[in-house]
């Protein structure tokens, strides 16, 4: 099993969020100021499904982890 992990210090994801964090168009901010449309996550979600792996979002405090798991 291959696994890589990205952690960020930004502002996390609340956590009524997390069921649909790798939904598409999906965004944790509820404003529409900041740059992204919602897609990132569903792309690491799109790439760990199509190898039989699996993407996972966790709450670290300040900011987010997110792991990527696949097969080898």
């Amino acid at each position: 099993m291959l696994q890589v992990s990205v952690t960020d210090e930004g502002p996390g994801f609340p956590p009524d969020f997390l069921p649909r964090a790798f939904d598409r168009f999906t965004r944790a901010e509820a404003s529409r100021t900041s740059d992204g449309s919602g897609l990132g996550l569903a792309f690491v979600h799109a790439v760990a499904t199509a190898h039989g792996g699996t993407a996972h979002a966790d709450p670290t405090g300040p900011g987010a982890t997110i792991t990527l798991r696949l097969p080898v």
